[in-house]
């Protein structure tokens, strides 16, 4: 099946960092302006960084397509990175905010 090898735990990451703020740490970080903001600065690196590695014409890190959605945007960067990078970055400022208590 098409994808399922990498965009199936992006998305699964994605959920289930959601779940664990919704369902158990109530840390209201998503209705943080400064958590956007945050988020938009990891964009901010990510892409040149990412898109650098995984330009089609000069890959450092190479993807098997049928692993992956197909989507690349943009500077060839498959979509599944953003969910991952979403995932983790969220994760750790849910714990760093959870344990703060």
């Amino acid at each position: 099946m098409s994808g399922i090898g990498y965009t199936l735990p992006a998305i699964v990451a994605v959920l289930a960092v959601c779940a664990l703020e919704l369902a158990l740490l109530h840390t209201g970080l998503f209705r943080r302006p400064a958590y956007w903001l945050s988020m938009l600065i990891v964009l901010g690196f990510q892409v040149p960084v990412d898109g650098w590695l995984t330009k089609r014409h000069a890959a450092i890190v190479i993807y098997r397509e049928s692993q992956t959605s197909g989507v690349r945007f943009p500077f060839d960067i498959p979509v599944e990175d953003f969910l991952f990078g979403f995932a983790l970055v969220t994760a750790v400022l849910l714990l760093w905010e959870h344990q703060r208590g």
